[in-house]
């Protein structure tokens, strides 16, 4: 018998209030593990009343006619169907579950079915179908496994070939995976049999309806006060900037938010291989990339692009990330008159980045001496701002570097803000605050003309 249970003296029941560690009750266990399977039947039965009904929604449905028809009519014909589908079965339903039904039936009709509450939940940055059976999201940078399903694989083939040939992309054995984005932004990449043994696999990471600014990143202690005030200017003072970090870890978010400071007056081309930026400037060109057609033919590469961007009159040239031989492009145009562009980066440090960043220019096919290259990197980019998502999910600025020149063949930076780390909380949330280091910018006579206040840059930790 456990502790705990049946008979047994004061000292024993005075020890099991203390001692949390007894064995678990069998009887519990029993009944926890009945109630998971009674879910899982609920669940499936679910699923199969769905399925039915959506084929017979296809079958009595003129699908052709869809987009012709008003929303609030097609939820009267589809919640008919329900009705009479249920009363068919003999089937009772509470009115909670039938007008949950009759939504999912209508996402099924006119959105991304079982994906449609996630796109539509404020919370959730990213969505990671694993297959038709397992579906999971993170939010708040922890990831999480819903409880959404598809039906069967062919049911999740459907919804991802529906993504995909509305943005005029596709997806087959030939070309099994597939870069796009949906209206609002949301960057999608599926990838299907053959490449993806385990069945397709779809990735969609958010596209924040609400831009995020850099002062609501103080509150979220992405950044501090002294921090924001200075990306600002470095913005303003038309400095050239690589922001760099892992994936996930916030850059074209922060991208975004640095660019507000941008002034209306000047012209911006942006270039992206889905187009995700939402600049608010009157004058901005928004240039995207283009798969080959199914011949092979008719690509346009990001490098194609910022070629093109250069005969556009730019004051500036934002580049969503950099990942090829694009890249030493970009320099030549940071290099010969567009002072204040800015692009992205994956790498772990601001270190890495310079190196991601010589290796990106090798494959122009060129051969260029690497002192030439990091020549090139030197002068034509300014400062490096590097982010990390952190163990507790958070998203945090590590350090704002200065390239402050070559020393040999060696690219030189120095840190004008580094990352304090203070250890974790007892929810094992990371402390930490981005302070200045006392390092005074090589730039700080182009800062002080743009307007900035050195002064809280003085002394480390201010």
């Amino acid at each position: 018998m456990f502790k705990g249970f049946g008979k047994g003296t004061g000292d024993d029941v005075a020890r099991d209030d203390e001692n949390k560690t007894d064995a678990p009750d069998p009887e519990a266990a029993e009944r926890a593990l009945r109630s998971l399977n009674a879910a899982d039947t609920k669940l499936v039965e679910r699923l199969e009343l769905k399925n039915r009904l959506h084929t017979a929604l296809l079958e009595r449905l003129n699908l052709s006619v869809i987009d012709k028809v008003q929303t609030e009519e097609l939820r009267r014909e589809v919640a008919n169907l329900v009705q009479q589908v249920l009363a068919e079965e003999k089937r009772p339903m509470r009115t909670e579950d039938f007008k949950l039904i009759v939504d999912e039936l209508m996402d099924e009709v006119l959105g991304f079915g079982p994906l449609e509450p996630l796109l539509a939940d404020p919370t959730v940055n990213d969505i990671l179908v694993n297959g038709h059976q397992r579906v999971y999201v993170e939010r708040y940078g922890l990831l999480e496994k819903t409880l959404v399903r598809f039906r069967d694989e062919r049911h999740l083939l459907r919804i991802i070939d529906k993504i995909v040939s509305s943005m005029g992309r596709r997806i087959d054995e030939s070309q099994p995976w597939v870069d796009a984005r949906l209206s609002d932004g949301s960057r999608v990449n599926a990838i299907i049999r053959p490449c993806a043994i385990d069945g397709p696999t779809l990735s969609i990471r958010k596209f924040s309806r609400k831009p995020i600014l850099l002062e609501k990143m103080v509150e979220l202690d992405t950044l501090s006060d002294h921090s924001v005030k200075f990306l600002h200017t470095l913005v303003e003072a038309r400095m050239n900037i690589l922001i760099s970090g892992g994936t996930g870890s916030g850059k074209t978010t922060i991208l975004n938010a640095m660019s507000r400071s941008i002034e209306d007056r000047e012209r911006i081309v942006t270039i992206e291989d889905a187009a995700e930026l939402q600049l608010l400037q009157e004058h901005v060109v928004r240039l995207e990339t283009r798969p080959p057609t199914p011949s092979g033919s008719g690509a346009i590469t990001q490098r194609d692009l910022v070629k093109n961007a250069l005969r556009m009159r730019p004051d500036r040239i934002i580049v969503g990330e950099v990942r090829g031989a694009e890249t030493f492009d970009m320099l030549q145009a940071m290099n010969t008159g567009h002072d204040g562009s800015m692009t992205t980066v994956h790498a772990n440090t601001a270190r890495d980045a310079l190196s991601r960043i010589e290796q990106m220019v090798t494959m122009i096919g060129i051969d260029l001496p690497l002192s030439a290259i990091r020549s090139q990197i030197a002068s034509g980019l300014n400062f490096v701002v590097q982010l990390s998502r952190m163990s507790d999910g958070n998203r945090k600025v590590m350090s704002i570097s200065e390239i402050t020149g070559m020393e040999g063949d060696t690219i030189t930076l120095q840190d004008i803000f580094a990352f304090k780390h203070e250890g974790k909380d007892e929810n094992g949330r990371v402390l930490g605050k981005l302070v200045p280091t006392g390092m005074r910018p090589q730039c700080a006579e182009q800062l002080l003309s743009a307007g900035i206040d050195l002064s809280p840059l003085r002394v480390a930790g201010e």
